[in-house]
């Protein structure tokens, strides 16, 4: 730890003593990560930006209609849930137009049943005040119903009635229900109920096809022809190829800049090296190892690049921040901070290791 320390101070006083090449290579490992990260950097956080759009809940939808003659019931769910890869999933019964109890003549508003154990996402409370009749509405439909405080009772052309207790967030993959109201039941009835809609939300994008095949076969309707399925299986493929044809285009870039810049930097180290040929041979004479004095020029130039790396890494994520582009996550900029090290070090190898073989007798000889 001493040597390793005493290493460390020497490689830092020998960039001290000379300013002009180890500000030259601060300047260059700076400017490479700042390149990197203002063109592959800002394309990475773009395609960060559009796969997060795409990876949303409501791009991950599997959405299974069955008519009401279709046999599809709550039975579907207990055998959902035997199939991985899913993260969300509901079950919804024929829709019944329902009016504000208070406003006669009102607008119909549907109501639909709701089987699941997953609303209390979307603020459906678990606790039911009275099952099969306490209702959760959207902003849209406690709109449309005349109820701006959210609670109320709402009834049925068929007299039944329900009480609103409540609102529910409709995320993306439910807009399609809106206006929404549904009526929450028993995760176990005694008796299956006829659903109208299931709606199965993958865990991955690229989980849609192999889930709606496996949905699709333990539906168990009676006439397969009176359920459709749709799905975002579209959206996945574009996904990955968008992936792929971005990704690709980051790495050619990346590469070809380490590239240039790990050969400026063994030049400029190069021509350091033949400028200190005198002092290595006194080191060497002196009774250095050829090992010390390569080791002596690696710490020198990884904590240059480190400086380097520091300085074009906050350059351009300031620069980023304010042109208000999108910025690749810290995971990114630490990756090309930590491969601008590495490629300044490997890129001083042969220079370190032309130093360490200098004859110090033929580097000493006065001429």
């Amino acid at each position: 730890m001493r040597r390793l320390a005493a290493l460390a101070r020497e490689a830092i006083a020998t960039s001290w003593a000379q300013p002009v090449a180890s500000i030259v290579t601060i300047v260059i490992v700076a400017g490479m990560c700042a390149t990197v990260l203002l063109t592959t950097g800002r394309t990475v956080g773009a395609e960060q930006a559009v796969l997060g759009s795409i990876d949303s809940a409501g791009t991950r939808s599997i959405v299974v209609r069955a008519d009401p003659s279709s046999g599809l019931t709550t039975g579907v769910l207990d055998r959902v849930a035997n199939i991985e890869g899913i993260e969300w999933v509901g079950a919804f019964g024929q829709v019944t137009d329902v009016q504000n109890s208070a406003v006669p003549g009102g607008l119909n508003v549907p109501v639909r049943a709701a089987w699941g154990s997953q609303f209390a996402d979307h603020g459906v409370s678990e606790n039911l005040a009275v099952p099969g009749h306490s209702a959760w509405a959207s902003a849209e439909a406690l709109s449309q119903l005349g109820m701006p405080d959210g609670v109320g009772g709402i009834v049925a052309a068929s007299g039944a009635d329900f009480g609103v207790v409540g609102s529910i967030a409709v995320p993306d993959y439910l807009e399609f229900l809106e206006p929404l109201v549904i009526v929450p039941q028993r995760a176990h009835a005694e008796a299956p109920e006829p659903v109208a809609v299931l709606v199965v939300i993958a865990a991955r994008p690229d989980l849609v096809s192999p889930l709606a095949t496996a949905i699709s076969s333990v539906l168990a309707v009676d006439d397969p022809s009176t359920v459709t399925v749709s799905t975002s299986e579209g959206l996945a493929a574009l996904r990955a190829l968008i992936e792929g044809q971005l990704g690709s285009f980051g790495r050619n870039l990346v590469v070809v800049i380490f590239a240039m810049t790990a050969a400026l930097v063994a030049v400029i180290l190069y021509g350091l090296v033949m400028l200190r040929r005198k002092d290595f041979g006194r080191r060497r004479a002196l009774g250095a190892s050829q090992n010390l004095i390569i080791s002596l020029l690696l710490v020198q130039v990884a904590t240059l690049a480190g400086v380097g790396a520091i300085l074009g890494c906050s350059v351009a994520a300031i620069w980023l921040v304010v042109t208000a582009d999108p910025l690749p996550g810290f995971q990114f900029f630490l990756a090309v901070g930590v491969l601008a090290v590495v490629v300044g070090v490997v890129a001083a190898l042969l220079p370190a290791l032309a130093a360490a073989r200098r004859d110090p007798l033929t580097e000493l000889r006065v001429p």
